[in-house]
């Protein structure tokens, strides 16, 4: 790897005087060359595939989903299960975070160099990553406060002496935008007194002061150390609340705009192939905001994509769907969307924001706390508490309210997970819809957090035993789910950058056609209701440019039933059109 170009240091220099001084950028230029020399030859060794084709598909898990009886073990189940069972269908995983922690499941992280005892070790991480490409999280807003940094704030010690913020708690912060409805800014004890610290999240989680330029040296070390570790994807988490600046709403602000371009500038020079994921549960607007304009993530979260399709399938319209899905712009070049329906978060509904009327939304919340989810708040900047996410497991969130399964269940939750496989952009399966996990609510009795409800530990025995069962909901659910993912990863028209077009269906369907820079054309088709729909094929032969007679359905590799041109779609049915 060659040091930093002429051009890049002037680049890289120009962004960071628009955080630091002359003087501060000068220096830090200097030091992240530094840094870049340090782990020359590890990076030199990553050696990531270029970009991304219609082979890329994610499992999104927590080291310790599936587990066993045996000491720091969790990592080696996950292999072994992956191994077995999920090679075929998936070439990344996506490890949330497997760092020691004190609260949030790992996202207030104490020590980011460090695999926690009960999971395993580097080496098992670096086994996992013999079959699949790996992707990291990376909780760079925050960390705990056990942490070593926080110690050394606390005692007014080098070097982390400035590595946090603290304010005036008479101030005026009404304008801070929340994702929760805990205090802003948390008491603590300190060497020079009580000083009340910024605390976006929880108390536990004390957030970083990017002003110190410190801190972002610090935290772009991790993010090098993290690449030679095999993260071919970076989370960036919460990464919206980076940089704070009275007076503002602390959100999306210039500055935090531009440290995501400078890890994208150092991130394509050092480790080419590398991919930067920023995590920004908002409205949709402002969230692919941080594709900037094809100079900084290379990848965002379809946010509003889990919540429009529960809400689709619920009310059996495509609607609100449609138009989202409509007026969606293709991200800039060198630019991907990631596609998911779950994540070990809950179900955001302020992605909801703009894109489904208000009744809408209250209906959909009243059939989930029905159906067993829970309904989490955060705080507005008038102080109101407003719904932020549904607490549910994707599968579980398809129930009827009062049952324990529903007849459509498991055919309307695969025409969610079917539909998200369609669209461009790189897919994100969670384990637990994967498997059909139920909603856990002893677990969030134990914990006593909502989000628990969705973040079920398999026993590795337990799970086995279930999957060798061919009858079980576990195994027919898996096997199916993988089959179409196997089916996906073949076809060039799902490549993330293939053209993909809306169709004009009534708003009980949803039809979207992709086309590969190779010529091959998909035209997939959903029925959103629990009755037969009829499409009538004038439209789609155009498409296809053929004959009915010619085309086959991928997902069941048999023609579609029709009637005197008019195709006929079963309940819930899921089909991906093209020619023979």
């Amino acid at each position: 790897m060659a040091d930093l170009t002429p051009a890049l240091k002037k680049k890289i220099n120009k962004r960071l005087n628009m955080l630091y001084t002359k003087e501060q950028s000068k220096e830090l230029v200097e030091k992240l060359q530094e840094r870049l020399n340090h782990y020359q030859e590890a990076l030199a060794k990553t050696n990531f595939k270029p970009k991304w084709d219609e082979q890329d598909v994610v499992l999104i898990s927590y080291g310790d989903t599936i587990t066993s009886k045996e000491e720091d073990a969790s990592l080696r189940c996950l292999k072994d299960f992956a191994d077995s069972w999920l090679k075929d269908a998936f070439n990344i995983i996506h490890l949330l975070p497997i760092f020691p922690y004190t609260s949030d499941d790992g996202f207030s992280v104490a020590d980011y160099r460090t695999i926690r005892s009960d999971l395993g070790d580097w080496k098992d991480v670096n086994a996992l990553g013999n079959n699949f490409e790996l992707m990291f999280d990376f909780v760079l807003n925050h960390c705990s406060r056990v942490s070593l940094y926080f110690a050394d704030f606390r005692s007014d010690r080098d070097p982390y002496r400035d590595f946090f913020i603290y304010e005036d708690p008479k101030a005026d912060w009404s304008k801070v935008v929340r994702p929760r409805s805990s205090p802003l800014l948390t008491e603590i004890p300190t060497h020079d007194g009580l000083r009340h610290v910024w605390t976006t999240f929880s108390a536990d989680q004390v957030d970083l002061n990017y002003r110190n330029p410190n801190v972002l040296l610090e935290m772009i070390d991790i993010l090098f150390f993290y690449l030679t570790q095999g993260s071919r994807i970076t989370r960036l988490d919460a990464i919206a609340f980076l940089w704070k600046e009275v007076g503002t709403n602390c959100l999306h602000l210039p500055q935090t705009h531009e440290v995501v371009k400078l890890m994208r500038d150092l991130v394509e020079h050092a480790c080419p192939g590398a991919i930067l994921l920023t995590e920004t549960n908002v409205p949709h607007e402002e969230n692919i905001s941080y594709f900037g304009d094809g100079d900084e993530a290379q990848m965002v979260y379809q946010f509003s994509l889990p919540p429009l399709l529960l809400h689709a399938i619920h009310s059996g319209t495509t609607e609100y769907l449609y138009d989202w899905l409509k007026n969606l712009s293709p991200p800039p070049a060198g630019c991907t969307y990631f596609n998911f329906t779950a994540s070990h978060d809950g179900i955001g509904v302020r992605p909801l924001e703009g894109l489904l009327p208000d009744e809408e939304l209250k209906q959909l919340l009243d059939d989930m706390r029905a159906g067993g989810a829970y309904v989490s708040t955060r705080r507005n900047t008038d102080g109101v508490d407003v719904p932020y996410e549904i607490n549910v497991t994707y599968y579980d969130a398809f129930r009827n309210p009062g049952h324990q399964s529903a007849p459509w269940q498991v055919s309307r939750f695969l025409l969610s997970q079917t539909v998200a496989l369609s669209l461009r952009g790189i897919p994100g399966v969670y384990l637990h819809s994967l498997l059909g996990t139920p909603n856990d609510h002893k677990r969030v009795e134990v914990t006593g957090m909502t989000r628990a409800i969705n973040r079920h530990q398999w026993d590795i025995d337990e799970l086995s035993a279930l999957l060798e069962v061919n009858e079980s909901s576990t195994s027919i659910l898996l096997n199916e789910y993988t089959r179409r993912i196997k089916v996906r990863r073949e076809q060039p028209a799902f490549h993330p950058d293939a053209e993909q077009m809306v169709l004009d269906l009534d708003d009980q369907l949803l039809g979207i056609m992709r086309v590969s820079e190779s010529g091959q054309k998909i035209v997939a088709l959903y029925n959103f209701t629990k009755t037969f729909r009829l499409v009538n094929n004038v439209v789609l032969r155009a498409l296809l440019g053929s004959e009915m007679n010619d085309w086959i359905d991928l997902l069941s590799d048999q023609p579609i039933a029709q009637e005197n041109g008019v195709l006929k779609l079963k309940p819930y049915a899921c089909h991906w059109l093209t020619v023979k």
